[in-house]
């Protein structure tokens, strides 16, 4: 378990609810690129959004089986250092964009994990999330933590209904390299909320 868990904080649209999550404690923010996601943003904003980021606060961005097209016109307008793929992306499409990813898993308890760091092992970490049909992420829902292994050859990254209600928990459970929220920290879908931000990462602080 690493010293100090670190943050993603998703699904964020605009420039002052980044500049709040950074100055909250957020080691990385996330930029969604899916149209069907009410967190979706056009590039002109996303660049906007970047550009306000500083240094060593990672910018993420997260990609639902995209066309590889789309994908080179995000990088080419938007600084981009991580890329999130989050649905049924093959390993051999994640590692063509030159850039380190992280890999979602929707997970299941028949879900195998080691299997899968096979696979994907250029990917940065794994990112496990809850599984609901027909939803690609961003559900508000929280599978069981006791499904994650205990020894993992790539660092695990917690999303799926986390809030500060029950992050303590999950670190104290999972023992993530990091955790992700995004619907745990909004007032409104897209729109974050500085108590829960706050909130959220005196949780997470309070299990160093």
């Amino acid at each position: 378990m690493p010293l100090r868990t670190r943050v993603k904080i998703c699904g964020l649209t605009s420039v002052n609810d980044a500049i709040l999550a950074v100055n909250a404690g957020a080691d990385a923010i996330g930029l969604v690129f899916y149209e069907p996601s009410p967190r979706h943003v056009e590039l002109t904003q996303a660049a906007k959004i970047a550009q306000s980021i500083p240094a060593f606060v990672t910018k993420t961005a997260l990609f639902v089986n995209p066309e590889a097209n789309y994908v080179k016109q995000v990088l080419d307008a938007v600084s981009i250092d991580l890329i999130q793929f989050h649905g049924d992306e093959s390993a051999e499409f994640c590692a063509q964009f030159a850039k380190p990813y992280i890999k979602a898993v929707r997970m299941q308890k028949s879900t195998d994990l080691h299997a899968l760091a096979l696979e994907f092992k250029e990917c940065r970490g794994m990112l496990l999330d809850a599984y609901v049909a027909g939803v690609p992420g961003g559900t508000g829902e929280k599978f069981n933590w006791e499904w994650i292994p205990k020894e993992f050859d790539l660092p695990i990254i917690l999303a799926g209904g986390l809030t500060s209600s029950n992050v303590k928990q999950a670190i104290q459970t999972a023992s993530p390299w990091a955790v992700d929220v995004s619907g745990g920290v909004e007032a409104s879908k897209g729109i974050k909320s500085p108590e829960k931000i706050k909130q959220f990462m005196q949780q997470v602080m309070s299990t160093v």
